[in-house]
Protein backbone atom coordinates (compact mmCIF):
# COMPACT_ATOMS: atom_id res chain seq x y z
CA UNK A 1 0.00 0.00 0.00
CA UNK A 2 1.07 3.98 -1.11
CA UNK A 3 0.67 6.17 1.62
CA UNK A 4 -0.68 9.77 0.41
CA UNK A 5 1.58 11.62 1.96
CA UNK A 6 4.73 9.34 -0.29
CA UNK A 7 5.95 11.14 -2.62
CA UNK A 8 8.66 8.98 -4.06
CA UNK A 9 7.30 6.33 -6.29
CA UNK A 10 7.84 2.00 -5.69
CA UNK A 11 10.23 0.43 -7.83
CA UNK A 12 12.68 -2.12 -8.18
CA UNK A 13 16.28 -1.58 -6.62
CA UNK A 14 17.34 -3.20 -10.00
CA UNK A 15 16.06 -0.62 -12.22
CA UNK A 16 17.93 2.22 -10.07
CA UNK A 17 20.85 4.16 -11.23
CA UNK A 18 24.10 4.45 -9.49
CA UNK A 19 23.91 7.51 -6.47
CA UNK A 20 20.43 6.04 -5.88
CA UNK A 21 18.81 6.16 -2.14
CA UNK A 22 15.87 4.91 -0.87
CA UNK A 23 14.55 2.24 1.60
CA UNK A 24 13.21 -1.45 1.26
CA UNK A 25 9.72 -1.62 1.40
CA UNK A 26 9.15 -5.37 0.76
CA UNK A 27 10.50 -8.42 -1.50
CA UNK A 28 9.13 -9.48 -4.31
CA UNK A 29 10.59 -12.15 -6.28
CA UNK A 30 7.53 -13.20 -9.00
CA UNK A 31 8.75 -11.57 -11.34
CA UNK A 32 12.40 -11.33 -10.83
CA UNK A 33 13.59 -13.44 -13.84
CA UNK A 34 15.66 -15.19 -11.94
CA UNK A 35 17.22 -18.76 -12.06
CA UNK A 36 16.35 -19.35 -8.34
CA UNK A 37 12.86 -19.93 -7.33
CA UNK A 38 11.08 -17.46 -5.25
CA UNK A 39 11.31 -18.87 -2.11
CA UNK A 40 15.19 -19.51 -2.99
CA UNK A 41 15.72 -15.95 -3.63
CA UNK A 42 13.64 -14.16 -1.18
CA UNK A 43 15.61 -16.05 1.52
CA UNK A 44 19.08 -15.33 0.03
CA UNK A 45 18.20 -11.63 -0.20
CA UNK A 46 17.25 -11.69 3.47
CA UNK A 47 20.04 -13.29 4.55
CA UNK A 48 22.27 -10.92 2.78
CA UNK A 49 20.24 -8.11 4.99
CA UNK A 50 17.90 -6.92 2.23
CA UNK A 51 15.15 -6.60 4.47
CA UNK A 52 11.96 -4.12 4.75
CA UNK A 53 12.46 -1.24 6.25
CA UNK A 54 16.47 -0.72 5.41
CA UNK A 55 18.09 1.89 4.09
CA UNK A 56 19.53 0.87 0.21
CA UNK A 57 22.62 3.05 -1.86
CA UNK A 58 23.57 1.94 -5.25
CA UNK A 59 27.18 2.62 -5.20
CA UNK A 60 28.47 1.45 -8.42
CA UNK A 61 27.55 -0.28 -11.62
CA UNK A 62 29.31 -3.05 -13.53
CA UNK A 63 30.75 -1.50 -17.29
CA UNK A 64 29.07 -4.91 -19.10
CA UNK A 65 25.44 -3.96 -19.02
CA UNK A 66 25.78 -1.81 -16.11
CA UNK A 67 25.75 -5.42 -13.91
CA UNK A 68 25.86 -6.40 -11.44
CA UNK A 69 25.47 -3.28 -9.15
CA UNK A 70 27.46 -2.45 -5.67
CA UNK A 71 24.60 -1.82 -3.45
CA UNK A 72 24.95 -0.51 0.49
CA UNK A 73 22.54 -1.74 2.38
CA UNK A 74 22.54 0.26 5.83
CA UNK A 75 26.31 -0.47 7.27
CA UNK A 76 27.17 -3.70 4.44
CA UNK A 77 27.75 -3.14 0.88
CA UNK A 78 27.08 -5.88 -1.59
CA UNK A 79 27.61 -6.82 -4.67
CA UNK A 80 24.06 -8.28 -6.71
CA UNK A 81 22.90 -8.97 -10.41
CA UNK A 82 20.60 -6.31 -11.30
CA UNK A 83 17.78 -9.41 -11.93
CA UNK A 84 18.00 -10.83 -8.59
CA UNK A 85 17.68 -7.03 -7.68
CA UNK A 86 14.59 -6.70 -9.68
CA UNK A 87 13.11 -8.31 -6.52
CA UNK A 88 14.23 -5.80 -3.81
CA UNK A 89 11.38 -3.39 -3.76
CA UNK A 90 12.21 0.13 -3.05
CA UNK A 91 11.19 3.76 -2.18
Amino acid sequence: MTDTNDTRSHMPLGLAQRGYTGVIQHLSARDAGSALSEIELESRLIELGFVEGARVEVLHEGIVGRDPIAVRVDNITIAVRRREAMAIIVA
